[in-house]
């Protein structure tokens, strides 16, 4: 793949509620103790059947991994981001009343239960693509979810306008250390529960998902900082790869086209001002990037194997656990125990099938996903679309 890319400005946004910091382990720790009593310390499971099928993938390979799945699809509002949502509404301001976000749903719905918490009104831009799943549950939690167009310059102009009308704060789903401090958070609880559970083994390797960075980011430093010789793999979309070119071509790069498509909806954003800094540092290790079928395959083998409800977000770093050869190149044949984040478990169920025909080569799925999203949205109620 090239790693030929363009070097271009991100859009005017708002200032983030947490600018003025920067993030370090001790950040993270104290965002560990901030919310704490508030989310759930998701479990880690082992799946023999899938370590078989990533060496049938390639019998030649010297490298043997033993996989460890740490579930955030149990985590309060379906995945991780609960935890970075709650960390910066902890720290803003007792002045503040209304939060702002954009999003394409995880974020939405985690910063939506957040501010419900804190009582305060939240605003939410989502693109008109968002499943209607996560659309539906922002409006549970008690969000206002404001539509638009689904293009990075569309989300900041009206999280943009939305800040000056409230007066709200700007929680960003990842470019904001509050967040990345919380998101952090599965690092410090997944190696400890490795130790615990492999009698003081610790992880060799973590692989954890991208798209704005916030987790990747977040876990990066922490883990780095306890355990220094820790490889950090991010795993990302090839048809939404700005963090392998970002990375490889030593500047930030958006998505070379204006609508970016993906069936893993929650890594369509791109990196930030603060979280291409860590991604581009030898706090990460590398990006590797997997095709659209095989993230539908390795959702497949979840939901088979494991008996797990992940969306494709989490699909993509099971996929690139799949990627043995790449895997082996950069983490050495010394490398054993290696840790994938199912980073949640908000899926449209009825988009299963699409993604089960996607799996096996015989369909478009994303032809389908935008034939369904244009009836979705004109059924849609109660959505404000500015």
């Amino acid at each position: 793949m090239s790693a030929k890319a363009m070097s271009v400005a991100l859009p005017t946004a708002p200032p983030v509620a947490s600018a003025g910091l920067d993030i370090d382990l001790a950040l993270v720790q104290e965002a560990a103790q901030t919310i704490k009593a508030s989310v759930h310390r998701t479990p880690v499971l082992r799946c023999h059947a899938i370590e078989n099928a990533a060496l049938r993938n390639d019998s030649n390979l010297s490298f043997r991994p033993e996989f460890f799945f740490k579930c955030e699809l149990f985590q309060k509002t379906g995945s991780f981001k609960v935890r970075g949502a709650l960390n910066a509404v902890a720290h803003l301001p007792s002045t503040v009343t209304d939060v702002v976000t954009h999003s394409s749903g995880n974020h939405a719905q985690a910063l939506a239960w957040a501010a419900r918490t804190k009582g305060l009104r939240a605003h939410i831009v989502m693109p008109r693509t968002a499943p209607k799943v996560k659309v539906d549950a922002v409006k549970g939690y008690g969000g206002q979810v404001y539509l638009c167009e689904p293009t990075v310059e569309a989300r900041w102009a009206m999280a943009g306008e939305l800040v000056a009308s409230t007066g709200g704060a700007l929680v960003h789903p990842s470019d904001d250390y509050s967040v990345m401090a919380g998101q952090g958070t599965v690092a410090l609880e997944f190696l400890e529960q490795v130790e615990e559970e492999t009698g003081g083994m610790s992880l060799d390797a973590l692989i954890i998902p991208v798209g704005g960075g916030g987790l990747l980011g977040g876990m990066a430093v922490a883990a780095k900082a306890l355990q220094p010789h820790i490889k950090i793999i991010g795993a990302e979309p090839s048809m939404v790869d700005d963090a392998f070119r970002s990375k490889a071509a030593g500047h930030l790069c958006l998505h070379p086209s204006p609508t970016p498509r993906s069936i893993a909806d929650g890594l369509l954003t791109v990196l930030g001002q603060r979280t291409y800094p860590i991604v581009s540092s030898d706090k990460v290790d590398a990006i590797i990037t997997v095709s659209e079928q095989e993230i539908a395959q390795a959702m497949r083998l979840v939901y088979e194997r494991m008996k797990l409800v992940i969306e494709p977000s989490a699909g993509v770093g099971v996929a690139v656990a799949m990627r043995g050869d790449e895997l082996e190149a950069v983490l050495g044949i010394g490398c054993r125990r290696v840790g994938v984040i199912l980073c949640g478990g908000n899926l449209d169920m009825d988009r299963l099938g699409g993604i089960w025909r996607l799996a096996r080569g015989e369909d478009d799925v994303m032809r389908d996903r935008e034939g369904s999203e244009r009836g979705e949205r004109n059924d849609q109620d109660g959505v404000d679309t500015k």
